[in-house]
């Protein structure tokens, strides 16, 4: 790696970081919480959509202590859309353990951080670089592409020994400027040495030391072994509706979406002349059942196919239904207060 990202290479790479970097709310800081945010929210999330969440997440919680005090059911709603939820909840335990352990201050190093919920080597690098200028890589799926382009490797970079050798290899090339080097890096692969479509060459700095540029393999690399196919379950979703208040239920507090409240549902799909007597086998005297549309909803290891059916139930008296578990709600505090996963939110026009 040292014959391809040279001194000179590297600042040339900081010299156009510089002028080109894209106008960013968390790149205007260096406050250690704010940047830690940003990189929880960006993990498998496109920038442009973290950005009003960073927004309005900071309203509510401006530093550490007010993430630690947080009610959970706040943070959720706060989370709504942006999937992935256990990240807000490593979020906010690794809150709970800086003000327990650390005062309420952010660790400074790239070990102090990584010990935290959540945070892994590449969170924990992109900190400590960025926040506190610790000459530590920060190694993702953009950092990677780049480098197996500009190496020419044809190593896969799904291995987590790839991964390791090239932060390795990395680190001691890091300059004075860490957290230019690192932000410089990830840049280049989001905008130019771009993972979609064709590289663009012409206006990358490395281009004159790439190997891939040079050989034109931008289309060959880098090597990425397939996933395994992701397992397919059929649901049946239920839009169970007393008048103004729809039926909720919490899912457990392991396992997929764990806490979290959803729209009720039962496996398989169910046809409509079952559908009487599922209802009335949960508790409720069913008024009116109509089919409502079909959608579908990609996990990462798992894939739901979905039907559903809105269902107009008898009236009930409280909120919470004992013989189903169910919780009934207020249509207005199901939108302000209950937290949907964005797995339903094809439902969500039917509320």
């Amino acid at each position: 790696m040292k014959d391809h990202l040279t001194p000179r290479s590297i600042s040339t790479l900081l010299e156009w970081y510089r002028t080109n970097r894209r106008d960013l709310p968390w790149r205007n800081t260096q406050d250690p919480y704010r940047i830690w945010l940003s990189e929880i929210m960006l993990q498998q999330t496109r920038v442009e959509a973290v950005k009003p969440y960073y927004a309005r997440f900071l309203e509510t919680c401006p530093d550490v202590e007010a993430l630690a005090e947080l009610p959970e059911d706040r943070l959720m709603k706060l989370w709504e859309g942006l999937g992935y939820y256990s990240r807000a909840r490593n979020l906010q335990k690794a809150a709970k353990t800086v003000m327990a352990e650390y005062g309420g201050e952010m660790p400074r190093t790239y070990d102090d951080l990584r010990r935290l919920s959540g945070i892994g080597d590449y969170t924990a690098g992109a900190i400590a670089s960025i926040a506190f200028g610790e000459r530590v890589p920060a190694i993702d799926g953009n950092v990677l592409r780049v480098l197996a382009r500009v190496c020419g490797s044809y190593e896969d970079i799904a291995k987590p020994d790839t991964k390791k050798k090239w932060q390795q290899e990395l680190t001691p090339l890091i300059p004075e400027e860490a957290g230019d080097f690192t932000q410089s890096l990830i840049e280049l692969g989001a905008t130019v040495c771009v993972p979609n479509g064709e590289a663009k060459c012409g206006e990358c700095p490395l281009a004159h030391c790439c190997v891939a540029a040079k050989k034109g393999l931008c289309d060959e690399l880098p090597v990425k072994s397939a996933k395994k196919p992701r397992r397919i379950e059929k649901i049946t979703v239920l839009l169970i509706r007393d008048g103004d208040r729809t039926a909720l239920r919490k899912r457990p507090d392991r396992g997929l979406l764990a806490g979290l409240y959803e729209l009720p549902n039962v496996s398989g799909h169910l046809g409509e002349d079952a559908m009487p007597a599922y209802i009335r086998s949960i508790g409720f005297e069913p008024l009116r059942i109509e089919r409502i549309d079909d959608a579908r909803h990609i996990f990462t290891h798992v894939e739901w196919h979905m039907i559903a059916y809105s269902v107009r139930i008898a009236p009930e008296f409280d909120g919470y239904h004992g013989a189903s578990g169910l919780l009934l709600v207020q249509n207005d505090d199901l939108h302000q207060k209950y937290a949907i996963p964005s797995a339903f939110s094809a439902y969500k026009n039917f509320l």
